[in-house]
Formats: C-alpha cells, sequence, structure tokens
C-alpha cells in the first residue's frame, strides 16, 4: 500500500472545504501533480483535487499510515 498524508496549512478560498492543520489522506494523481494540483480525501471519502501549496507533505511511517488509512 502506498498511502501518504498531507496537512492542510491554507484553506483561503475554500473554508468551507478544507480545515487548516486537518490531516487529509493523499491519492497519487500524476496528472494533477504535474499541474501542482493534489488530489486529497475528504471526511465523506470523496477526493478533491486542491492546489499543492495549500498542503504540507508529510512523511509518516508505514504503519503509522496504515493505522491512518483505515481511520481515515
Amino acid at each position: 500500500m502506498n498511502t501518504s498524508f498531507a496537512v492542510c496549512i491554507n484553506n483561503q478560498g475554500y473554508k468551507a472545504s478544507l480545515e487548516v492543520g486537518k490531516l487529509y489522506e493523499v491519492i497519487s494523481d500524476p496528472d494533477a501533480e504535474a499541474d501542482s494540483m493534489i488530489r486529497v480525501i475528504d471526511e465523506d471519502g470523496e477526493d478533491y483535487l486542491f492546489e499543492s501549496g495549500l498542503f504540507y507533505p508529510l512523511a509518516i511511517p508505514s504503519d503509522l499510515a496504515v493505522a491512518l488509512h483505515h481511520r481515515v
């Protein structure tokens, strides 16, 4: 499993959609990444594209990523 996470550091323009300081699961999307976008999963399990600058990617141990993936 290749699960990654990022924390929202800026929700300007997306105050209803993003919460600053919240951890979001990231879905790999090379096409979006080429356009400086990031695909994240919200609390309803839906994935959305946002500007990558709104997030800070986190390097976390794989066992923590597995635990968070099952929680999120």
